[in-house]
């Protein structure tokens, strides 16, 4: 059955007729016959490319049919647009993507396109991983977003840019470069989105530099749900520090001279503004999406009446530059041309293997160690040093989040930072934390080295989806053409004693622990916090990894290990830790004691208790929950034939699920338990330690488990 929009398209072309006699119109400002063509060239490839998607579908060769059909609009932005300005795109973008290939000699961005839509692993961005608009020659960033999670990581690009500027560095683009970051009105909605658009209000409020473009495509539905007639309007037609702009994206002329004007303000003025492009949608929200169920027929018609494609062969016949023939004619020898090339592909070969798809997640960490030296310490003034000593090495580094630079933080962990790398390199950030990522994704594709920090485990959670969904699938889904290094620190894990629940005493990590290609430190003493810390700004600046350090609150100041004043806790700052190398305390031949972070000095407390008692234990610090030292462990299991894990987190979903199967996989044919903390939140005061992992448990259990060999 032939698509409405197609059908529709050929018969009202056909019968335009130039309002003024031929040739009496001259195109407005800019925009010449000549480059109407070129634009509706873009918009017809588009068109062609959704039409294709749906065929290559139909005949079980292709598999993404989110189209950009009556978004064709969007090419009036990138023509307003360099080709050296960074763009971050929503999944409407082909004719934007079009246009923009058309500036950069030696592109052939239609069978990219279709590359992607039959999931082609030569496809050139993301290797038939996903159906992304994305491409380094063409500066735009690949995105999977359909919910505007890209917009923080847009506002910290347009950020990073001028702070760049400001410290005297390089990055990929420009010093007037732009950043354009385009959406949906459904997505407007999000909390994502308003949070970013915030976070820029508030930039421009403080005078800070932020050049951004948000380009909102507004066609009034998300899949099935309407947005209110007038909301973005209001919500951010009067934003102060946010300048509005409002274009018809079915007129051509229209939409081109507010592009223009809206990508010259913000290019001058280094402020946001916010374009808003009214659009259509046609052929619905895919290609399984029945609109007749939720949508009159009245509705559909007006909105093939408003069809971008004919706006513009309207124009086009108007200014004399095509006749309704030539443009029908236009219209099937771009048909013609997509489908030979779709022809071409679409039996290209796929992925073939789990090695070839999650190859640009491989990672070849460092094997080497580097052991500390100097004056004892506590594990945050080894924190403190350490950072301190990275940012007087590495000048493109920034450390941000909140509490950090005038305060010092929370806990003290970065005092000093401020005064020594200058409030340009140090600084705090306004209580987001979708934000605080955001600006360290911008960081990152600048090439920068950004530290930020999360001030609780559990404030991570609302902003999880920026390492999730953005930070370590943009490699993933460019084929590691793109990067965004950052070092993520992270206060967390529970036992702080007079300061106490839900929001302060996290144990959560599942939702770091699932995330592939993450880096997560654990730490527990001062040398390894020192160590690990530097382990992760090498592998973030070498090799682009996202690295998480989660810093265990309550070992922060500690001194001592079994009484005090002894300062067993205490140890020299410096030195590097390899990525996914545990270490071993003793060497008990009863038992081995796995865990990690507060549990370390649980166990070794523990330790010394059992062996009073005749049992002789080693315990093992995992120190790294991804990748987990398997290699290591398996090692120090096999020496004793029994392994307690020590698991501060929870039972469910907690670190020593993975620690268990890792043993089960490999073959351990050993004793195997496990001792955990509940399936609970933390709550407040003494009722903590009724469900939190205690020295007592981690004995108890070493005991039965020793017990159970005799």
């Amino acid at each position: 059955m032939p698509e409405p929009a197609d059908a529709h398209f050929l018969e009202a072309a056909a019968s335009l007729a130039p309002s003024p006699p031929s040739g009496a119109l001259t195109a407005p400002g800019p925009l010449t016959p000549e480059r109407c063509l070129e634009l509706f060239d873009a918009q017809l490839g588009s068109r062609h490319l959704d039409l294709a998607a749906r065929l290559l579908r139909a005949r079980g060769r292709g598999f993404y049919t989110i189209g950009s059909s009556g978004h064709e609009g969007n090419a009036a932005v990138a023509a307003a647009l360099r080709p050296d300005d960074p763009a971050l795109l929503h999944y409407r973008s082909g004719a934007f993507f079009l246009e923009r290939a058309r500036q950069v000699p030696g592109q052939t961005p239609l069978r990219d396109v279709l590359l992607g839509l039959v999931a082609a692993a030569e496809e050139p961005i993301a290797g038939g991983r996903h159906k992304v608009f994305g491409s380094g020659p063409l500066n735009v960033i690949p995105q999977t977003s359909t919910i505007a999670s890209h917009l923080p990581r847009a506002l910290g690009l347009a950020f990073a840019i001028e702070r760049a500027a400001r410290l005297g560095l390089a990055t990929p683009w420009p010093r007037d470069a732009v950043v354009v970051c385009s959406f949906g009105d459904a997505s407007a909605n999000h909390s994502t989105a308003a949070g970013a658009v915030n976070a820029a209000v508030n930039c421009a409020f403080q005078g800070l530099p932020l050049p951004l473009l948000l380009v909102c495509e507004d066609n009034g539905l998300g899949i099935s749900v309407r947005t209110a007639p007038g909301w973005i309007h209001a919500a951010y037609g009067s934003r102060p520090g946010l300048a509005y702009f409002h274009a018809d994206g079915c007129d051509l002329a229209d939409a081109f001279a507010v592009s223009a004007e809206a990508a010259a303000w913000v290019r001058e003025h280094r402020r946001p503004a916010f374009l808003h492009l009214r659009t259509v949608r046609l052929m619905g929200h895919a290609g399984s999406d029945a609109e007749s169920a939720y949508r009159t027929p009245a509705e559909l018609a007006a909105d093939l009446d408003r069809d971008p494609l004919l706006g513009t062969a309207r124009l086009l016949v108007d200014l004399g530059a095509a006749t309704p023939a030539g443009i029908t004619d236009r219209y099937e020898a771009k048909r013609a041309e997509v489908a030979a090339l779709a022809d071409e592909v679409a039996d290209a070969p796929r992925l073939s293997s789990a090695a070839e798809v999650m190859a640009p997640l491989r990672y070849t960490p460092s094997r080497c160690e580097r052991a500390p030296a100097g004056e004892p310490v506590t594990v945050a003034q080894a924190i403190n040093r350490t950072l301190a000593a990275l940012l007087d090495e590495r000048p493109g580094m920034v450390v941000f989040g909140e509490d950090v630079a005038r305060k010092g933080g929370v806990y003290g962990v970065t005092r000093g930072l401020l005064k020594r790398a200058g409030a340009a390199r140090v600084f705090d950030t306004i209580l987001d934390e979708q934000s605080v990522l955001g600006l360290a994704l911008g960081f990152g594709l600048a090439g920068m080295l950004p530290v930020p920090e999360i001030q609780y485990l559990a404030y991570l959670h609302n902003a999880a989806d920026q390492i999730r969904g953005e930070a370590a699938t943009l490699p993933f889904f460019s084929s590691g053409r793109y990067r965004n290094p950052m070092v993520v620190r992270i206060a967390g894990y529970a036992y702080q004693k007079g300061f106490g629940g839900h929001f302060h005493n996290d144990n959560a990590v599942a939702a770091l622990r699932d995330v592939p290609g993450l880096v997560i430190a654990s730490p527990a003493r001062p040398d390894d916090a020192a160590g690990m810390l530097r382990a992760c700004a090498d592998a973030a600046e070498r090799d682009g990894r996202v690295c998480a350090v989660l810093e265990p609150i309550a070992l922060y100041h500690v001194r001592d290990l079994h009484e005090d004043g002894d300062g067993g806790w205490l140890a020299p700052a410096g030195g590097t830790v390899p990525v996914g190398r545990a270490r071993t305390y003793g060497d008990g031949r009863d038992l081995t004691i796995a865990t990690f972070g507060n549990g370390v000095r649980m166990s070794l407390r523990a330790a010394r208790r059992l062996a009073a008692r005749g049992v002789r234990c080693r315990v093992l610090d995992l120190r790294w929950l991804a990748p987990l030292p398997v290699a290591d462990l398996l090692r120090e299991a096999r020496a004793t034939g029994a392994v307690l894990v020590a698991d501060e987190t929870r039972r469910t979903g907690g670190v020593s699920e993975g620690v268990l199967a890792a043993l089960a996989d490999a073959g351990f044919a050993g004793r195997a338990a496990r001792v955990a903390s509940e399936d609970s939140f933390i709550p407040l005061g003494d009722a903590a330690g009724r469900v939190l992992l205690s020295e007592r448990a981690i004995e108890d259990a070493a005991e039965a488990l020793v017990r159970s060999a005799r």
